[in-house]
């Protein structure tokens, strides 16, 4: 089982590292006082097609300041996810909520709503790499979703 973990994470780790080879710049779509910083570090067009079209991945790094959470939300294809610092607490649709610690990874399948997106501790910062795949044709790779009242 451990040798299954460090494979998972040295293939991910690969897959970042091939993926991110254009410069940074910061998102918009979390910009304005108080919310979750969103750096995207890298954009490419991928040879895999999502859903029958040609597809992209996005490389961003996600900073949550002590006690900070993000709003519910989709993205617009499916996520891999990996927890560099902190600890973070995840949940999609109506899954229980789980943390991760750093040095963790996580997934999210297309179109499910996250939920819960929160640094758990009150004391330190939580970041995070996310690879999102999406068509190229996508206008946001992120996309608010309304709270359920």
């Amino acid at each position: 089982m451990k040798v299954l973990v460090v494979i998972h994470r040295t293939f991910l780790a690969a897959a970042v590292c091939a993926i991110i080879g254009v410069g940074g710049m910061t998102l918009a779509h979390h910009a304005g006082k108080g919310q979750v910083k969103v750096t995207q570090l890298s954009q490419r067009d991928i040879v895999e097609k999502l859903d029958g079209k040609d597809a992209s991945a996005t490389v961003v790094e996600v900073t949550f300041e002590p006690g900070q959470k993000d709003s519910p939300h989709r993205h617009a294809g499916p996520v891999f996810g990996y927890v560099l610092e902190g600890e973070y607490e995840h949940a999609i649709d109506d899954e229980p909520a789980k943390t991760y610690k750093a040095g963790e990874t996580f997934y999210e399948p297309s179109g499910c709503v996250h939920r819960v997106a929160r640094n758990p501790s009150g004391k330190t910062r939580t970041r995070l790499l996310a690879v999102i795949l999406h068509a190229r044709d996508a206008k946001e790779v992120t996309l608010p979703q309304k709270e359920k009242e």
